[in-house]
């Protein structure tokens, strides 16, 4: 099992392909192998490298606190560890917020950036806000996290086709580990960097599902702080996007990654 000492822990990774590096990072709950969708077509054009966050998938889990600048920095030793460097670095969601620090704190280590279906920060800004994040930690604690991949499984994949994908998803989202996880979530609530946005140096592509529960909005709001970003929305989809339209997904991630558009 590939694994590399980075932040003092033990990080699993995997690598395909060749050419450019591209480093791939998976949102909260998730874990490299929901990229098998991608990796085979990004690979014909990219050293594509998967790994797993602290506390998730084959990494190791340690104790909490956990921090976006510990998930970032730990990133950045497997790029340096792998001497592959620069990097383009997408992340979605969890895994965007962790490429948003990434690009900020290790500039020099990140070529291109994508952000999908992610924020510059989870400030809660009123009572619905806090309301969600205490509800998914109190679903958590009090039902496990099985009932919290079903809760999430229906947001994420709402046609009756994509049964397969709901359950894939649940029984996946069933297998973490729950201090981890919630270790994770916390690192998320109350982080921000947004008023950093104007000092990303990567060529930026934020890609957004229309259906997605980040609105467009926002993403358009912050899209526009970047030097040198655009965004592209992905009509009927939701927030997990590269599972649920995976060939309209790659086919956007490659074309700008090759510098067609």
């Amino acid at each position: 099992m590939p694994l590399i000492e980075s932040g003092g822990i033990q990080i699993y990774y995997q690598i395909q392909g060749q050419g450019d590096p591209l480093l791939l990072i998976h949102g909260l709950g998730s874990s490299s192998r929901d990229w098998e969708m991608q990796v085979p077509c990004l690979a014909t054009h990219f050293r594509v490298i998967t790994m797993d966050l602290r506390g998730h998938g084959q990494s190791e889990k340690p104790p909490g606190p956990y921090s976006m600048s510990s998930f970032a920095g730990d990133a950045a030793g497997l790029l340096l560890s792998l001497d592959s460097f620069p990097a383009h670095v997408l992340g979605i969601s969890l895994g965007g917020m962790v490429a948003f620090q990434m690009a900020l704190d290790f500039p020099e280590l990140v070529s291109k950036l994508v952000i999908v279906n992610s924020v510059p920060d989870l400030i809660p800004r009123g009572i619905r806000d806090r309301l969600g994040y205490w509800q998914r930690v109190l679903i958590i604690q009090l039902f496990g996290l099985k009932k919290m991949g079903q809760v999430l499984a229906a947001r994420f994949f709402t046609a009756p086709e994509q049964e397969p994908l709901r359950e894939i998803f649940v029984k996946r989202w069933s297998e973490n580990h729950k201090p981890s996880y919630l270790a994770s979530l916390k690192a998320a609530y109350g982080w921000s960097v947004r008023d950093r946005l104007g000092q990303i140096k990567s060529r930026t592509l934020v890609i957004g599902a229309e259906k997605d529960y980040f609105p467009t909005g926002d993403k358009e709001a912050y899209t526009s702080l970047i030097p040198d970003a655009r965004l592209v929305v992905i009509d009927n989809s939701n927030h997990a996007l590269p599972a649920e339209r995976p060939q309209e997904f790659n086919k956007v991630v490659a074309g700008f990654l090759l510098n067609e558009f």
